[in-house]
């Protein structure tokens, strides 16, 4: 039977970490609350854990999920060949609503699904998040929702879509509220994906590939000239699989 621990009460929230980091290394799931949307996480190392993961959302391989890292140190363990603009997003925008998409290390022991390579990376704003980050290092999280719902924005809504599929759910109150909703998408907080994976082959530019809470004005305030303009490479370029959110709705994979 699934629990739900109060984060804002200190017996719960202690109780609900100690669980929580003890679910994840025994491969079993947990909802957290991140500063965007509520995510299911998984042992971003653990095949069987990143599995059931996709099995409680109901995706299969083709949709991998992100990962959350505890720092901006965690960056290169992770990714290779950074590009310069891609720093300087992340030193602006992160802990924060931004997602990123690059090229993996090709050394990593893990399998996210079919990611071609690539890894979605973030760095959230929310003290439950990076306090479970710290301790069990990078968790593959996907969105709290089950496929083509809406993101949860609290650990209600979280667990009716997810139920017993998860060990432990974190309760941090509602996510999203330092943010304003997505204006198309009223109600949704979920973060702002960029792709790098193509930076050396297509003329230096970093592709907004998902609108989200950050907005291009405020990218390309950092970055300037090194964002894509809008249409870059379309028709018909196939994005990576990493950057790939759920068909519908549109942001209902990374948080």
């Amino acid at each position: 039977m699934t629990r739900i621990y109060d984060c804002s009460v200190d017996t719960e929230y202690a109780a609900g970490m100690r669980l929580a980091r003890s679910a994840i290394g025994r491969g079993a799931l947990v909802v957290i609350p991140t500063d965007t949307v509520y995510g299911i996480a998984a042992d971003a190392f653990d095949p069987d854990a990143v599995q059931r993961l996709l099995d409680a959302k109901g995706r299969d391989r083709s949709s991998p999920p992100p990962v959350l890292i505890p720092g901006i140190p965690t960056l290169d363990a992770l990714a290779q060949n950074i590009p310069q603009p891609v720093r300087e997003l992340v030193a602006a925008f992160w802990p924060g609503g931004l997602t990123v998409v690059l090229n993996a290390q090709p050394s990593l022991a893990w399998d996210l699904g079919d990611t071609r390579g690539t890894v979605a990376l973030r760095m959230p704003s929310n003290p439950v998040a990076l306090n479970l980050l710290s301790e069990t290092g990078p968790l593959a999280v996907s969105s709290a929702n089950t496929s083509g719902r809406p993101s949860a924005i609290d650990v209600d809504g979280a667990e009716e879509m997810l139920g017993d599929s998860v060990a432990v759910y974190l309760d941090g109150g509602t996510a999203g509220l330092g943010y304003e909703p997505i204006g198309d998408r009223p109600g949704d907080t979920s973060s702002t994906i960029v792709d790098a994976t193509g930076f050396d082959s297509n003329g230096g530019k970093v592709l907004i590939v998902r609108n989200g809470v950050i907005s291009r004005a405020a990218i390309e305030s950092v970055i300037g000239e090194a964002l894509a303009p809008i249409g870059f490479g379309l028709p018909g370029e196939e994005l990576p699989a990493a950057a790939t959110p759920d068909p519908a709705p549109p942001a209902a994979d990374a948080g």
